[in-house]
């Protein structure tokens, strides 16, 4: 303890005899903080959450999300289509605003949930939400032509289940008729009908309960883009802050460094 107190002092009287060095270095680093604070643009981030779009109707052990969350995060991330994002808004690929939004995209993956959350700065709120909207009707227009074939089989599937089924009620109100009149093979036959009545019905409201919203849906957000009405960059106090303790401690080792130079020369 003794050595560091007395550590401390010299440190303290270092300071002294060197304080114009001190201060000149901090009021340098202060004034680059300053100027920092001036020309840095403000910049805004925006929240969304996107939901994957599922087709339930897929076959046993296959996933029925269109397109899997991590081969989606691949998808967001690839310059194309982020090229094509900024296009669809009406900015260039080389501009700041594009660069922006890619180096500022953040993408949380949430698997248990089928979500995904995004965030992307932009220089003006508006910017910020309008490249969110863009980014999902994009993903949302290229799932849709993906899972433009599973859902058309998945319908034809249940008009042909439908067209069954009304075929065998059909033949069962003709065995109902032959029965009625005595014949014992028609009454066997009557109930192996109605038994694939049963499983035709079966089929057709597992098919049915599997198309509805619930279950098969397109990609899309949950819930509204959330822009937060404060800036995300520059924070004033943060800066200022990193300003202040890196001033203090490059004027410190300025005056530290002239102290020992001083010293070597006597």
């Amino acid at each position: 303890m003794e050595q560091d107190d007395i550590y401390l002092i010299d440190m303290w009287r270092v300071l002294l005899r060197q304080w114009r060095w001190f201060v000149a270095v901090l009021i340098v680093v202060l004034a680059l903080t300053f100027a920092y604070t001036r020309v840095a643009r403000d910049q805004w981030e925006a929240t969304a959450w996107i939901q994957i779009g599922q087709i339930a109707p897929a076959p046993a052990g296959q996933d029925p999300k269109v397109e899997s969350l991590l081969r989606v995060i691949e998808r967001l991330e690839t310059v194309a289509f982020q090229d094509e994002v900024v296009r669809s808004i009406g900015l260039t690929v080389e501009s700041r605003e594009a660069s922006l939004y890619r180096k500022s995209m953040k993408l949380d993956p949430e698997p248990y949930a089928n979500l995904i959350k995004m965030r992307v700065r932009a220089y003006s709120p508006r910017q910020a939400a309008d490249l969110v909207t863009a980014t999902v009707t994009r993903l949302e227009a290229i799932h849709r032509q993906i899972g433009e074939v599973p859902l058309r089989l998945a319908n034809q599937r249940l008009d042909e289940i439908e067209a069954d089924l009304r075929t065998a009620q059909a033949d069962r109100d003709r065995l109902s008729r032959d029965a009625g009149t005595g014949t014992g093979l028609a009454s066997v036959l009557l109930a192996s009908k109605n038994e694939d009545i049963r499983a035709l019905q079966q089929a057709r409201s597992e098919l049915v309960a599997r198309l509805v919203p619930n279950y098969t849906f397109e990609t899309s957000m949950p819930w509204p883009i959330y822009v937060p009405e404060r800036k995300a960059f520059p924070n004033p106090v943060l800066i200022w802050g990193i300003g202040l303790l890196t001033g203090l401690f490059l004027g410190g080792l300025a005056a530290v460094g002239r102290d020992a130079m001083r010293r070597t020369r006597r």
